[in-house]
């Protein structure tokens, strides 16, 4: 009995492959896509001020009627995660990462923010790009996979979290549950944030630490008499700019450096007293390694060194939101996998980092899963911007992408 040689077997697996990609790429349908889109956009999210429950409306009615496996986590009142997966085989799957959420679409809008519609190519409206558009072309992606009966030996699957813009209660919530899921198993995960296509391996994290400062009252004709809280906070904050300028010096060929931004300042009562309080919110940008609360420790000690917490002068901090930066190494098969699938859906993908932060971190320190951010819009042109929009090209060409990154994914 003769044996098909080996070379034969592979030609007709690679033909094979080819003809579903093919077959996959056919059913992204750029109408649905804007409808989808334009849908996601009308439920809004404003946060802080609202709620992502309509959102995930829209994503779970749309999920449930593409056939994929759908559920939702209640983490505050009317702040829902959402999970759709395509379920395959047991082999480490490959999770794709949102946000339901939007920022406060605010005023100077030539329309309404929440009322999406098409011009010139791109779609309009807040969340558009950040990250409506980009929650649309996964669910999209999926939906193309399941129609042309993909049989994927992995889960693909789309994880869409609240709160993303202000503390991020929705991926802390998620991956706490997934420590404790026997069955979570992903070897990657793409966050479809806003990169203008290109390829993000590594970002910087966030933290907000807030001071407050606390001295003692007098009449401002005596100032000897009191301690002055704001006096105290300017010599703090003198502190914040040296280790600003020493990080600075430190700069990181893809990340750039650790920063620090003095976003907020109060203190006093009145001009003729002495300020007892100040408090002063700081934001603390982080590089993958570094860890707020031990920032914030070397902070306490500097400050003492100095000898500005004495005399009647004592001082509180608190590190009050942390997001994790990442960075994945260049050579990982994600990152290859990402440039490859936007080059065979038209895009030349550059592979970059951010200063930005975004969830992607959390993935990667708290549940070990490498990542990569790459999505429609842009972040820097459009997202929370007044006027926000997202070319439709981008769209169809994200959702292409993403549909080939399932397909391809864990191959060698």
């Amino acid at each position: 009995m003769s044996s098909v040689p080996d070379t034969q077997v592979l030609g007709n697996n690679l033909r094979d492959r080819e003809l579903l990609e093919h077959t996959v790429l056919n059913l992204i349908s750029e109408p649905d896509l804007v409808a989808l889109t334009k849908d996601l956009v009308a439920a809004g999210g404003e946060n802080p001020g609202g709620t992502e429950a309509a959102t995930v409306a829209v994503l779970e009615d749309f999920c449930r009627a593409a056939g994929l496996d759908v559920s939702t986590e209640t983490v505050a009142p009317g702040r829902p995660n959402f999970t759709a997966v395509l379920p395959g085989g047991r082999a480490p799957g490959l999770l794709f990462l949102g946000h339901s959420d939007v920022v406060p679409a605010g005023g100077g809008w030539e329309r309404p923010p929440f009322e999406p519609y098409v011009r010139d190519g791109r779609l309009f409206g807040r969340g558009s790009t950040d990250m409506k558009g980009g929650l649309a072309t996964v669910v999209i992606a999926l939906k193309a996979l399941k129609e042309a009966g993909a049989d994927l030996p992995f889960n693909a699957a789309l994880a869409c979290t609240v709160d993303e813009e202000d503390l991020g209660i929705g991926i802390r919530a998620y991956t706490a549950a997934a420590r404790e899921d026997g069955g979570f198993s992903y070897s990657a995960c793409v966050v479809a944030e806003p990169t203008d296509l290109e390829t993000v391996i590594g970002c910087r994290g966030d933290s907000y630490i807030e001071l407050k400062v606390t001295g003692k009252s007098a009449h401002s004709g005596r100032p000897a008499d009191g301690r002055n809280a704001i006096d105290a906070a300017a010599k703090i904050l003198g502190l914040v700019r040296d280790d600003h300028a020493r990080l600075q010096a430190e700069q990181d060929a893809l990340l750039g450096a650790g920063s620090w931004n003095i976003g907020r300042i109060s203190g006093g009562t009145g001009t003729s007293m002495v300020a007892a309080e100040c408090t002063v919110s700081l934001d603390r940008r982080l590089m993958p390694d570094e860890d707020a609360h031990l920032i914030l420790d070397r902070l306490r000690a500097r400050i003492s060194e100095a000898g500005i917490d004495t005399d009647g002068i004592t001082m509180t901090a608190e590190v009050t939101m942390e997001m994790p930066g990442f960075r994945t190494p260049a050579d990982h098969p994600l990152v290859a996998n990402s440039v490859s699938a936007l080059a065979d859906a038209g895009v030349d993908s550059a592979v970059t980092g951010w200063t930005a932060a975004c969830d992607g971190g959390f993935i990667a320190r708290d549940l070990g899963v490498p990542a990569v951010v790459m999505g429609p819009g842009g972040l820097n042109d459009q997202a929370h911007q007044v006027n926000e929009s997202v070319s439709i090209a981008e769209l169809v060409a994200a959702a292409r992408a993403y549909a080939l990154m399932c397909l391809r994914h864990g191959r060698s």
